[in-house]
């Protein structure tokens, strides 16, 4: 049965979602938005790379919830409002988190829009170790 789960550590939820929901061993993180843990209400921070860096901190947050870290993510999605603008100096960001030897599989897309205004936004997969 796949157990669901919300951190209080995590930020505020924008939709009726689950921070992570784990089933055999998977754990599928939702996606994360630049928004400050306790402040939902505060502004957004300014441009691409600290955006990216804050959605990091809040997908390690969660792994932190569940008692997993960035080392056992296998894959994530991303998404930019502004791909070409901000492709470059996002994949920056986002390869700071990770060992050279050790990325995820990844997809990135361009989209219209996302939540709150945000210019970022990025799911994962991760795995427990030794789920068999």
């Amino acid at each position: 049965m796949p157990v669901f789960h919300n951190i209080d550590d995590a930020p505020t939820h924008v939709a009726p979602f689950s921070h992570a929901v784990e089933a055999g061993g998977w754990v599928m993180l939702t996606g994360q938005m630049p928004t400050v843990p306790g402040a939902p209400d505060a502004p957004l921070v300014d441009g691409i790379e600290a955006q990216t860096r804050q959605v990091m901190e809040n997908l390690r947050t969660v792994l932190a919830g569940v008692a997993l870290d960035l080392s056992d993510v296998v894959q994530c999605r991303c998404y930019l409002t502004e791909f070409e603008r901000d492709y470059d100096v996002f994949n920056s960001a986002y390869k700071s988190y990770f060992p050279a030897d050790r990325l995820p599989a990844r997809t990135t897309i361009g989209v219209t829009a996302l939540a709150v205004g945000a210019l970022v936004e990025i799911d994962c997969l991760a795995r427990r170790r030794g789920a068999e």
